[in-house]
C-alpha cells in the first residue's frame, strides 16, 4: 500500500509494480494516473490520512487485506503518528515514528538536533513574537551596530531566510531580499496565522549562497541497535516558477539526477559532516526510524550545509531518482525492515534523468481546475519518456482532469543529460491542457 496522491506516490507505485513479488498495489487515495498504472488500484479514504479516522481506516484496511508492506509518501500522516499506529498491531510499514518525524514537522526541533550533533547548517534565530522578529529583521537589513550580523555596517545585506516551524506543504519558507519582503512573511506567518500554528514560531536564518542538492536515502535505525543510512544518487530540484530561476518559489518545477556539479569532494564532505552525524544522532536519541530521509543541501566550495530534513522521499526528486534505480525496490524495503541495510547492494543505471513539471494556469497562486488533460499517446511512446501524474483526477474511464496545481512530471532517461532533456521535453510536449505552464530550462542551471 502506498499512502498519498501526488507524483511522488505515482513514481513509487510504478517502481514497486516492476517487482515480480508485488501482486497488487493499493494507492490511498491515489490520483488519475495511479488508477491506470499496472497492478495499481486506488482506494478512497474516509478523511485525510493524517486524521484520526483516516489513520484508523488505513490500519483496518491493511489488516483486512493482509498488506505485506506500506509506504507513506507525504509528511502529514508521518507527523500524525501513522507509523506508530501500524507498528502497534505489527503491520509492516516504512517511515519514522512520531518522535523521529519531528525532524521535519518542527524546524526548531530539527535545528536543535543539527546543532547538538555537530551537523553543518546555517546560523539561525527562533522567534514567536512578531515585534521581536521584526526588530531582528530591521537590524539585519539596516545598521548592524548591534552585531547581530557579521560585517561592516555599510555592507549590503544578503537575503534573510524565514522558515515556519511546522509542516507547511512547501509553503513555509520565504527568502526575503528586503525588509519589506521580510515584513510580509513575518506578518503572514506570525501575526495573521495564514499557516495556522505551523507559522506562529519562525526561524530567521542566514542565507547561504551556493547550489542546492537533494540527497534521498534509505534509513534503518532501531533503539539499541547499530543503524544505517544508505544514500541514493543525488538530485536537484528547480523551485522557482519561471525560467532562469525567476518568480515565486513552488513545490518544484522539475528535477534532474544525478547532479553534474556535485563533486567527489562535496560527496565526501556530505558523508562526514552531515550523513554520519545524523546517523549518530538518530542512534543516540533512541529513535525508531525505518524508512526514507531527504537531505536538503546547499553546496558552496565543496562544503555542504544542511538546510532541512524531510522524513520521506522528495517530490519531484523521486520522479527523477527512481527511474535510475536498478535494484528491485521491494528488496530494498525488506532490507530496511530487517536491519540488513548497511550491506545492501543498491545498484544504479548509468546515464541521467530529467523530469520537468507541468502546472495549471495560475500556479503557484490560485489556479484553474477541471480542465481536460489531452495525451497524444503516439508522441508520448515515441519520446521514450513517461508521465507521473500528480494533480489529475478521473471518473472511471473518463478523461483525466486537472485537480491540483502541479499536474504532472514528464520523466525520461538518457545516456547523458542532454539526451535525457530532449526526451523529457518531447514527452512533455505530448501533453496539452488550457494554460499549461512549465519551465524550459530544467537541468540547464
Amino acid at each position: 500500500m502506498v499512502i498519498g496522491s501526488g507524483g511522488r506516490e505515482h513514481a513509487i507505485a510504478w517502481k514497486l509494480a516492476q517487482s515480480p513479488v508485488a501482486e497488487r498495489i493499493y494507492v490511498v487515495p491515489g490520483n488519475g494516473g495511479t488508477a491506470r498504472e499496472a497492478k495499481c488500484v486506488n482506494v478512497p479514504l474516509p478523511g485525510s490520512p493524517e486524521s484520526p479516522e483516516g489513520g484508523e481506516a488505513l490500519r483496518n484496511f491493511a489488516q483486512k487485506e493482509g498488506i505485506g508492506l506500506t509506504l507513506v509518501g507525504p509528511e502529514a500522516p508521518l507527523a500524525a503518528g501513522i507509523v506508530d499506529r501500524f507498528r502497534a498491531v505489527s503491520l509492516p510499514i516504512l517511515g519514522p515514528g512520531r518522535e523521529a518525524a519531528r525532524l521535519e514537522a518542527s524546524k526548531v526541533r530539527a535545528k536543535a538536533f543539527m546543532e547538538k550533533y555537530g551537523i553543518r547548517t546555517a546560523r539561525s534565530h527562533i522567534f514567536s513574537d512578531y515585534s521581536t522578529a521584526l526588530h531582528y529583521a530591521e537590524n539585519y537589513f539596516g545598521v548592524h551596530a548591534d552585531k547581530q550580523r557579521p560585517g561592516p555596517a555599510t555592507s549590503s545585506p544578503s537575503p534573510l531566510v524565514i522558515k515556519a516551524d511546522g509542516c507547511a506543504s512547501g509553503q513555509g519558507v520565504a527568502v526575503a531580499d528586503s525588509l519589506e519582503e521580510a515584513k510580509q512573511a513575518l506578518n503572514s506567518f506570525i501575526r495573521e496565522g495564514n499557516l495556522g500554528e505551523t507559522g506562529k514560531t519562525a526561524l530567521l536564518e542566514e542565507f547561504i549562497d551556493g547550489k542546492e542538492v537533494s540527497v534521498l536515502a534509505a534509513v534503518s535505525v532501531r533503539p539499541g541497535r547499530k543503524g544505517a543510512i544508505l544514500p541514493f544518487i543525488p538530485a536537484r530540484v528547480h523551485k522557482r516558477r519561471f525560467d532562469g530561476g525567476k518568480g515565486p518559489n513552488t513545490g518544484g518545477m522539475g528535477a534532474i539526477a544525478p547532479v553534474p556539479d556535485f563533486s567527489t569532494a562535496a560527496g565526501a564532505d556530505f558523508t562526514a559532516r552531515i550523513l554520519k552525524p545524523t546517523l549518530r544522532g538518530l542512534e543516540q536519541e533512541g529513535m525508531d526510524y525505518r524508512g526514507f530521509i531527504f537531505f536538503g543541501l546547499m553546496v558552496k566550495d565543496n562544503r555542504c550545509y544542511l538546510l532541512e530534513y524531510n522524513v520521506r522521499l522528495g517530490d519531484p526528486e523521486t520522479q527523477a531518482v527512481l527511474p535510475l534505480m536498478e535494484t528491485d525496490m521491494t528488496d530494498l524495503c525488506a532490507a530496511i525492515l530487517k536491519d540488513d541495510l548497511e550491506a545492501f547492494p543498491l545498484a544504479w543505471k548509468t546515464g541521467a534523468v530529467c523530469a520537468p513539471v507541468a502546472v495549471a494556469d495560475g500556479y503557484p497562486g490560485p489556479y484553474r481546475k477541471g480542465d481536460t488533460i489531452i495525451i497524444d499517446r503516439d508522441r508520448l511512446e515515441q519520446s521514450g519518456g513517461r508521465i507521473f501524474f500528480a494533480g489529475a483526477s478521473a471518473v472511471g474511464d473518463g478523461p483525466l482532469l486537472i485537480s491540483g496545481g502541479r499536474v504532472l512530471a514528464a520523466s525520461a532517461w538518457g545516456s547523458d543529460p542532454d539526451i535525457a532533456w530532449t526526451k523529457a521535453y518531447a514527452a512533455l510536449n505530448s501533453i496539452t491542457f488550457p494554460g499549461m505552464g512549465y519551465r524550459r530550462d530544467i537541468g540547464a542551471l
